[in-house]
């Protein structure tokens, strides 16, 4: 009995042992990664809240920061619908973020010493545009309009490489401004209504413009009417004169040529009158492109198709008058005269506008 009881032990106690200590020490093996799962959840946890404290407090200050510069805009848009604005307020509140508002800025240059006729013109339909706006029923925060004169904000115009006025240049509420914010002047002019489609197409906010009233209109209409019937009154015995082809002739002639030399463009556009370089002080009548002009282009155009078209009226006159040879010889030659001058100049005017045309005649 002992020799099988040790037996049994002797056998038992080789084969229990390993299993024994091979189950104690999967044990502690589990509970070895329990622990190690909950020190890294906690961990994870602390440094969850650490990160997460900063970033709450960031995003409060920067709403904080955000709320001052839309209270201060707004006090200043209702105290003047146009922002005027120094180097230290355009960084801080055009510039810098956060920010979730658009900034259309018109940088000009109004100073009297700066001589710039455009700038002033172009201010008025700003003003109006910002009016407009201001005292809109739709009138929100979504977007302000500021100015910065070149004599007020000169490292302005440093910082964003800009050496001429005026120019208009929307910022929009997020990322930098793209190649379709800065306004094209020279193309579309500088009208009220003009600047607002392009305020639609680069914010989605429509402006309807709405301008003073203007006496000016009704008043030389009056007066034109006025004339006329005193002119009717005074020739009521006579009314052969409203018969005159001659007059008629004179009126659908100035009509056509007033039609012919852009007028109606400029009416629709609202163009400047001509153009001052900054730098050098030179001042452009003609535009030198084909897609926009000058109102002092269109005078000149005007000009030019008169004095053609007085040519052509002196040679009908010199080829079907009754006139004595002498005076019919002069009319032709000063109706060939005025054609072959008043005609190069045009073609001229064409070949500075349709850059690579390659005719000329008499001038180049």
């Amino acid at each position: 009995m002992r020799k099988v009881q040790g037996s049994v032990c002797l056998f038992s106690r080789p084969t229990l042992g390993p299993c024994w200590r091979k189950v104690s020490f999967r044990g502690a093996n589990m509970a070895a990664r329990r622990w190690l799962w909950y020190a890294s959840a906690t961990v994870a946890v602390a440094l969850l809240l650490l990160y997460q404290v900063p970033s709450a407090s960031a995003q409060r200050k920067k709403e904080m920061v955000l709320s001052e510069k839309v209270s201060q805009l707004m006090e200043w848009t209702n105290k003047r619908p146009v922002i005027r604005m120094n180097g230290d307020k355009f960084r801080r509140l055009v510039k810098a973020p956060p920010r979730n508002y658009s900034v259309i800025v018109m940088f000009t240059a109004l100073q009297l010493h700066r001589q710039c006729v455009v700038c002033k013109q172009a201010d008025e339909e700003f003003q109006i545009l910002a009016n407009s706006w201001r005292y809109s029923s739709a009138f929100t925060n979504r977007i302000f309009f500021a100015m910065v004169d070149f004599d007020e904000g000169s490292d302005v115009f440093q910082m964003l490489n800009m050496n001429s006025a005026p120019t208009f240049i929307n910022f929009p509420a997020k990322g930098k401004p793209k190649r379709g914010d800065t306004y094209e002047l020279q193309v579309r002019g500088f009208s009220a209504e003009q600047i607002a489609r392009w305020i639609a197409d680069r914010t989605d906010v429509n402006i309807r413009v709405i301008r003073p009233p203007n006496y000016a209109g009704p008043l030389m209409l009056g007066l034109l009417l006025a004339v006329i019937g005193g002119l009717v009154y005074l020739r009521r015995s006579n009314m052969e004169f409203l018969f005159n082809k001659t007059g008629w002739a004179f009126a659908a002639l100035c009509f056509v040529l007033a039609m012919t030399s852009g007028q109606m463009w400029n009416h629709i556009r609202g163009p400047p009158y001509a153009h001052k370089n900054p730098h050098t002080g030179h001042v452009n009548y003609i535009h030198g492109s084909s897609q926009a002009q000058f109102v002092a282009e269109t005078h000149i155009v005007l000009l030019f198709n008169g004095g053609v078209t007085l040519g052509m009226v002196l040679l009908c006159e010199a080829a079907t008058s009754d006139m004595d040879i002498g005076k019919r010889k002069i009319m032709c030659i000063a109706g060939i005269g005025l054609v072959v001058l008043f005609f190069s100049w045009m073609l001229s005017i064409f070949r500075s506008k349709y850059h690579g045309y390659p005719y000329s005649f008499l001038m180049s």
